[in-house]
C-alpha cells in the first residue's frame, strides 16, 4: 500500500495496519517452506554434543538439527554439473547432512552391482596406507563443495566387503588404523561426521572397526564426531554405547513398513550415559517391501522422521535406493525394477516433507524437548500408528503426532499456561490450521482434519502469553 493510499485510512485503521505490517519484522516469523534457499558455508563448522548429552551443537553452543539424505555413491557416480544441481536441491529443501561412502568397492564394478562411472581407483594395488590422490581429489572436491552449500557431510568410511571375509577384503586392525587416521588428519578442517561399520555387525572384526574408529579420532585430533554404523534393524548403542570414542548412537531402523524409529529411539533415549541418537537410515522412500508389494511411500517416511524426534532423537535420516545407486540415462529404461532415474527420485514428496519436518521443530527450541506420553489421555493406539507426544521442559509448548488422523486427548496441564492456543499443521505441505484457544487445565480431545491411512497431522500446542 502506498504512503498516499495509507493517509486515506482512519487514524485507528491505519494504526492497525502498520501494527500488522511490522509484527513479522519485530517477531521474525517464517513460513514453514521448503523454498528457503540461503545457504551459509559450514566449512569451519566444528560440531559437539550438547552439554546435556541429547543433541549436536556448534562451536558456538548453537544446536544443530541433524537431517541427513543418502547418497552413498556420491563419490562415483556424479559429474560435477549432477553434483551441484544434487546438493543444491537438497540444501534448498533443508537437508544439513549427506551420507556417502568413502570406500565403496574397489574397481569399477561392486560386489552389489553398482559401478563407478570415476576412472580412478581408491587405493592403489588394494593397499589401505596408499590412497589413490586422484580419488581422494574428487573426494576433495565433493566434500568441499557440500560444506560451502551449508551441508555436513556424513561419511560411512568403508563398506563391510573391505573388513569381513570377502574378495574385496582389504583391512587388518594396522592398516584400519592408518586409514582412519588418513581420514581424519586430511578432513580436519571440514565439516564432517565419521561412521566406521559399513552397514554390519562388528563380529569377529570388532578390534578392525575400532581401529579405525581411533584412527579417525586421532588423524583429527578429536575435532570430529565418530559413531558406527550397523546393519537393518540395529543401533550402534548394542555394541558401542560405552565406548569413549562413540560420540553419538546411529541407528538403521530397516526398510520396511514394520520399520519402528519411535522403539529404536526410545530404547537409546533411556541408556546411560547419556548420548544423542539419531535413525540415519530409516525405510527408503520407493524401497520394494517384498514381490506384488507396495514401495515405501512418502507417508512412512513422515511416520518415522516425526516419530524420532518426539521421541527424543537428535535429528532424522532420509534415502531413496534410486539415488543410493544415482541411476542415470543408460542406466534405463525406467522405471527398472521399480526404481525412478536419480532426478525423479529427487523430487519424491518425502523428501521436500522431512524439510517441512525440520523447520516446524526449529520454529520452537526443539531441543529442549522432552518424550512425555503421559501427555496422552486417550488410547495412544500400538506399532508404527501410535499416536506420540513430548513436551518442552519448561512447559511452553507440546507437539503430539498423530499418524492415520486418530483424536487425540490432551493433558492440558502439561502446556504451563492459564490458556493455551491450539493448531493442526499438515506435515505433507507445511500449512496450518487454527484449532482455537482453551484453559491449561483438564483434558481436552482434538480431533483431526481428516482420518485416514495417509492422514497423519501434528498437533501444536503453545502457551499464551
Amino acid at each position: 500500500m502506498k504512503t498516499s493510499t495509507l493517509k486515506l485510512l482512519p487514524t485507528g485503521l491505519r494504526a492497525l495496519y502498520l501494527l500488522a505490517m511490522l509484527l513479522p519484522i519485530v517477531c521474525n516469523v517464517t513460513a514453514a517452506t521448503p523454498e528457503d534457499t540461503t545457504t551459509r558455508s559450514v566449512r569451519n563448522l566444528k560440531l559437539k554434543v550438547s552439554a546435556n548429552g541429547r543433541y549436536f551443537v556448534d562451536q558456538n553452543g548453537k544446536p544443530f538439527f541433524y537431517l541427513g539424505d543418502t547418497c552413498w555413491l556420491l563419490f562415483q557416480r556424479p559429474n560435477r554439473e549432477e553434483l551441484d544441481e544434487y546438493l543444491k536441491d537438497r540444501a534448498t529443501k533443508g537437508f544439513t547432512v549427506i551420507q556417502a561412502y568413502v570406500l565403496r568397492g574397489l574397481g569399477q564394478k561392486h560386489p552389489d552391482g553398482n559401478s563407478s562411472l570415476l576412472d580412478a581407483t581408491p587405493l592403489i594395488d588394494r593397499d589401505p596406507t596408499r590412497p589413490n590422490e586422484e580419488y581422494f581429489k574428487n573426494v576433495d572436491y565433493v566434500v568441499n563443495r557440500a560444506n560451502e552449500l551449508g551441508l555436513v557431510m556424513g561419511l560411512v568410511t568403508a563398506k563391510s566387503w573391505h573388513v569381513a571375509d570377502h574378495p574385496e577384503k582389504v583391512f587388518d586392525e594396522k592398516n584400519a588404523y592408518t586409514f582412519g587416521k588418513f581420514l581424519g588428519a586430511r578432513y580436519k578442517n571440514n565439516a564432517v561426521i565419521w561412521f566406521p561399520g559399513g552397514d554390519s555387525p562388528p563380529g569377529k572384526y570388532e578390534a578392525v572397526w575400532v581401529a579405525m574408529a581411533k584412527g579417525l579420532k586421532d588423524g583429527s585430533g578429536g575435532s570430529h564426531l565418530v559413531c558406527y554404523h550397523g546393519q537393518g534393524s540395529t543401533s550402534s548403542s548394542m555394541w558401542f554405547h560405552k565406548a569413549d570414542w562413540l560420540d553419538f548412537n546411529s541407528i538403521q531402523s530397516g526398510h520396511h513398513f514394520g520399520s519402528d524409529s519411535y522403539a529404536f529411539v526410545s530404547k537409546d533415549y533411556a541408556l546411560t550415559p547419556v548420548k544423542p541418537t539419531v535413525d540415519m537410515e530409516p525405510a527408503y522412500e520407493n524401497h520394494p517391501t517384498g514381490a506384488n508389494k507396495p514401495h515405501i511411500d512418502a507417508h512412512k517416511v513422515r511416520t518415522q522422521a516425526y516419530s524420532a524426534m518426539l521421541a527424543g532423537a537428535a535429528g532424522h535420516g532420509y534415502g531413496s535406493l534410486d539415488l543410493f545407486w544415482f541411476y542415470k540415462d543408460a542406466d534405463g529404461p525406467f522405471p527398472k525394477n521399480g526404481f525412478q532415474h536419480w532426478r525423479k527420485a529427487m523430487g519424491y514428496e518425502g523428501s521436500r516433507q522431512v524439510g517441512l519436518m525440520r523447520r516446524l521443530f526449529e520454529q520452537r527450541p526443539w531441543h529442549k524437548m522432552v518424550p512425555d506420553q503421559s501427555v496422552i489421555a486417550s488410547e495412544r493406539g500400538e506399532g508404527t500408528h501410535r499416536i506420540i507426544a513430548a513436551r518442552a521442559e519448561d512447559g511452553s509448548f507440546v507437539i503430539a503426532y498423530t499418524p492415520v488422523g486418530q483424536p487425540a486427548s490432551i493433558q492440558m496441564d502439561k502446556v504451563k499456561g492459564a490458556r493455551v492456543n491450539a493448531q493442526w499443521y499438515d506435515p505433507r505441505n507445511g500449512t496450518w490450521k487454527v484449532i482455537g484457544e482453551y484453559p491449561g487445565q483438564g483434558i481436552q480431545e482434538f480431533v483431526a482434519p481428516s482420518h485416514g491411512e495417509q492422514d497423519d497431522w501434528v498437533l501444536v500446542l503453545d502457551a499464551k502469553a
